[in-house]
């Protein structure tokens, strides 16, 4: 096992290899992989890229990952290029990490382990830390915990490539459970306040339109241009974790309130989809969803297939209306093919966020989306729901009242969302929703 590398004094140099199995006919080219895996490696700060290299594999290992002559092969690389740290763009096990290190005097990192350090190193929200050690610790008692080096850490990340006043403390799975139990009761309070916080979003009268994307799509560059705010956009995996919300009012008028969410990514570590639930709620009780996509990047369909998969993991009705902004035409000639594309499809956009070209009709594209999803109703209310009647009101949805003895009733045009959100108000103050028309 090899000894922690303190970042402190100089940076970890670190060699990125993905494996590319023969036996895996689908999915991304071995390059196109290998060119995420490293960009992922630029966005852990401490260490220097010496380089990345795909390896081609009949199969895996199941001791070692690699074969006898390639593990040479490697270890001479290694040594030559005094390289510290070993980023494998892939699954593996505690056994061949265990191996790995041994055999060629490095630190180790999988796929999951480098996502979880940069998640680490940026997360910046209570309930974001909470999770992604969470997931941290998930992750690290299958392999006996090396360094606990993130409980007391003087710097961002979890310690996998080490940090000032690294420590190896070997604990064992007993004390790994006491602090999950630990983190479970921290976040059970977070996630009650934050369930507040959404109860009161719940009765702001504006509309929730959702930014989504594969990371580094460029949704927080739209995020700051549509709203003036100052969120951290860089050309780098993962640059916003937390979720982020603002008021934005559309062409003709109408306000909605636009989140910028973390980006997705191929191979997800597992552990992470709850340490974002935040972000993925906002999706999920979102007006309208708007899928940004980097249409500059050469493997953007693929990207945009993850992204509806994640979209369809997380249980997203598709009775919310979506639009794609294909982002980044300021990098593409006039005459690209795509942009011919996107011209001829419906609820597509081509735009740049950098620069501004071609929002305007995106953007009133956007109002009109939100005025599609609303359909007219008749909502009859007792008298003693006033509060309930001042929330439509607020909301901008009623179109005509009428009175009798058992109450009001309301003519209301509304979306299928601002229709939940009614039903909680009502639940929470003992009152049934009613038939509207509307699926549960």
């Amino acid at each position: 096992m090899s000894e922690g590398i303190d970042t402190a004094t100089r940076p970890s140099r670190a060699l990125v290899l993905h494996p590319d199995m023969r036996s895996q006919t689908a999915g991304r080219p071995a390059e196109a992989a290998l060119e995420e895996a490293m960009a992922l490696a630029h966005a852990l700060p401490g260490i220097v890229l010496t380089g990345g290299q795909a390896v081609r594999l009949p199969r895996a290992h199941p001791g070692t990952l690699f074969g006898s002559g390639k593990l040479e092969e490697l270890r001479v690389l290694i040594e030559e290029a005094e390289v510290d740290l070993v980023l494998i763009d892939g699954p593996v096990s505690p056994v061949q990490q265990r191996n790995l290190e041994k055999a060629w005097g490095v630190k180790l990192l999988d796929r999951t382990g480098l996502i979880l350090e940069i998640f680490a190193d940026r997360a910046r929200t209570r309930e974001g830390v909470l999770q992604v050690e969470l997931a941290a610790l998930s992750y690290q008692r299958t392999r006996l915990v090396r360094a606990w080096t993130h409980l007391e850490r003087q710097r961002g990340g979890l310690g996998f490539v080490g940090g000032p006043g690294e420590t190896q403390i070997e604990a064992d799975r007993r004390a790994i459970d006491t602090q999950m139990v630990r983190l479970k009761r921290q976040l059970e309070k977070v996630a009650r306040t934050r369930e507040l916080h959404r109860a009161a979003r719940r009765r702001v009268p504006y509309p929730v339109v959702a930014l989504v994307g594969y990371t580094n799509a460029g949704k927080s560059t739209l995020f700051n241009r549509l709203t003036g705010a100052d969120v951290m956009a860089k050309d780098m995996l993962f640059a916003t974790l937390d979720p982020t919300m603002r008021a934005v009012r559309l062409q003709g008028g109408l306000e909605v309130i636009l989140s910028d969410t973390v980006g997705f990514i191929s191979d997800l570590p597992t552990q992470l989809v709850a340490a974002f639930r935040a972000t993925l709620e906002e999706v999920l009780e979102a007006d309208l969803i708007i899928h940004v996509r980097d249409l500059s990047h050469p493997e953007a369909a693929a990207q945009a297939a993850d992204v509806e998969t994640i979209l369809t993991e997380l249980q997203v009705s598709d009775s919310v209306p979506r639009l794609e902004f294909w982002n980044k035409i300021d990098r593409l000639p006039p005459d690209d093919p795509a942009l011919t594309v996107a011209a001829r499809q419906a609820g597509v956009f081509a735009v740049s966020a950098l620069t501004g070209q071609g929002l305007d009709a995106a953007l009133a594209a956007v109002g009109a989306a939100l005025d599609a999803s609303r359909r007219h109703e008749s909502l009859h209310l007792p008298y003693d729901e006033a509060r309930a009647r001042a929330w439509l009101y607020d909301q901008g949805v009623v179109a005509g009242e009428t009175t009798d003895e058992t109450g009001t009733t309301l003519e209301v045009t509304w979306s299928a969302p601002q229709r939940r959100r009614f039903q909680a108000l009502r639940a929470g103050t003992g009152a049934t929703a009613g038939n509207t028309g509307f699926e549960p």
